[in-house]
């Protein structure tokens, strides 16, 4: 798969998404309204395209992109256990993983800590059998995450 196709799947398959680019990576954000605030809501997926500010996923070869993934905490600690909380030198967490391996997904080498997952040029088969399925999970607890804000600005 090709950033294009990863992008396009995600804005047309979400209700209330809204993509933003910027600088050749994208950013997907869940606001059924029209108006997201990006300065208060975070992403629930981004394509990183770029070594940008960065080198350990070496998305620099051969057109190489990063798809990333916020999760809920149970499904990030079933699938890799406790998230780290060491960095290196270079502020990467401490995980074992491969980070530049392709068509694996791994914890995020910057957020996994926050419980974010990444994959590197996924194939189709990789896009279709494991990360479709984590992507609806980030999707719909983006949606919560909306849906209780805002019954808390109702109260």
């Amino acid at each position: 798969m090709d950033v294009e196709d990863v992008v396009r799947h995600i804005v047309e398959s979400y209700e209330g998404v809204h993509s933003v680019e910027h600088g050749g990576d994208w950013f997907f954000f869940y606001g059924p309204d029209g108006d997201v605030d990006m300065t208060r809501t975070f992403p629930f997926a981004t394509v990183v395209t770029g070594d940008h500010g960065e080198t350990v996923s070496n998305l620099a070869a051969d057109g190489a992109y990063r798809l990333n993934l916020g999760l809920t905490k149970a499904s990030y600690v079933e699938r890799f256990g406790p998230p780290p909380t060491e960095r290196d030198d270079a502020g990467v967490l401490r995980t074992g993983a491969d980070y530049a391996a392709r068509d694996r997904l791994v914890p995020n080498p910057f957020y996994a800590s926050q419980y974010w997952v990444g994959v590197v040029n996924p194939s189709r088969r990789t896009f279709d059998d494991e990360v479709r399925p984590l992507l609806d999970e980030a999707y719909g607890f983006a949606v919560r995450k909306h849906d209780n804000r805002a019954a808390r600005a109702e109260r």
